[in-house]
C-alpha cells in the first residue's frame, strides 16, 4: 500500500536541461514511476534520444527545443502545455573561478540561468498548476536542483555558492507562499555527480582526489540517487515535505 504513494500515474512532468546529465536521469525515472513527462533542452538531437528511451514506459512525451534563459521562449512552450504538476527545474551551469578571477560575463550568465530563469520557469509553471480548480486536492510539486555548494562554500565556486544558496532561499519563501495550494516546493542537492557538466572538473587528479577526501561515503553520486530523490519528492511518498532541502551528498555537508 505505501508503495503505490510512488506511483505518478496521470501526473505530467515538465524537466528542464533534460537532453542530458541529470535532467535525462530525472525525465526517465519520472516516466518509469508512471507520470507523462515534458522534456525542454537546448538541442533538439538530445531531446530525440531521451524521447525513444521514455516512449518505452508508455507515457506520454512531448518535448520541446528552448533556450529557458529566454522568457519569451520559455512563456510560449509553457503556454502550449495544457497541464503540469510537477516541476523539475534542472537547467543550469557552473564556471569554476577564484573569486578575483571571475569573469563578469561568467558570473552574469550563471545567474541568469540558475536563478532568474529558475524563478522565471517557477512561477510559469505554479500559474499553469493554479488553472486546474482542484490544485489542492490533488497537489502539486516543485523541485528545484541545487547542490551541496547551496549549504556550505566550496574554493573557485563563489558565484555558484551564490546561485545555489539564493536557490535556496526562493525555495523556502515558495514554499511558504504556495502551502496554501498544497504545492511543495523542495530542492534536492547533490554532491560531486559524475555527468557531461562535471566530467571535465574531475579529469583533473588532485581535484578527483580531494573531492573524493571530501565525501564520508567515499564516492561520487550516481545519477540514478539523484533521480529516485527527485522522484520521491515528486511523488505523494514526500507529500509533508516543503520548503526543506534533500541532500544527496554522501556526508560532505555533515562534517
Amino acid at each position: 500500500m505505501y508503495l503505490k504513494k510512488y506511483n505518478l500515474k496521470n501526473k505530467y512532468a515538465l524537466i528542464t536541461g533534460a537532453g542530458k546529465g541529470l535532467g535525462k536521469a530525472c525525465a526517465i525515472a519520472l516516466a518509469e514511476a508512471g507520470a507523462n513527462v515534458i522534456i525542454i533542452s537546448r538541442t533538439n538531437k538530445d531531446l530525440s534520444t531521451v524521447s525513444k528511451k521514455i516512449k518505452k514506459f508508455r507515457v506520454k512525451c512531448r518535448s520541446y527545443t528552448c533556450d529557458v534563459t529566454n522568457y519569451n521562449e520559455v512563456k510560449n512552450v509553457i503556454d502550449q502545455i495544457p497541464r503540469i504538476d510537477i516541476l523539475v527545474n534542472n537547467a543550469g551551469t557552473n564556471f569554476p573561478e577564484h573569486f578575483t578571477e571571475v569573469k563578469r560575463s561568467n558570473m552574469e550568465y550563471m545567474v541568469k540561468i540558475n536563478n532568474i530563469a529558475a524563478f522565471n520557469l517557477a512561477q510559469l509553471c505554479t500559474l499553469k498548476m493554479l488553472k486546474i480548480k482542484n490544485r489542492k486536492k490533488i497537489g502539486g510539486s516543485i523541485i528545484n536542483m541545487s547542490s551541496q555548494m547551496g549549504h556550505v562554500g566550496g574554493p573557485i565556486r563563489s558565484v555558484y555558492n551564490m546561485n545555489k544558496h539564493g536557490l535556496e532561499g526562493l525555495t523556502k519563501g515558495m514554499a511558504l507562499d504556495l502551502a496554501k495550494y498544497n504545492i511543495r516546493v523542495n530542492t534536492v542537492c547533490p554532491t560531486f555527480v559524475v555527468t557531461p557538466m562535471t566530467s571535465k572538473f574531475l579529469k583533473n587528479k588532485k581535484f578527483k582526489r580531494d573531492t573524493l577526501k571530501n565525501i564520508p561515503l567515499g564516492r561520487f553520486a550516481e545519477m540514478s540517487e539523484i533521480a529516485s530523490s527527485v522522484v520521491f519528492l515528486a511523488s505523494d511518498a514526500a507529500s509533508m515535505i516543503t520548503g526543506t532541502s534533500l541532500l544527496v551528498d554522501g556526508g560532505w555537508t555533515a562534517k
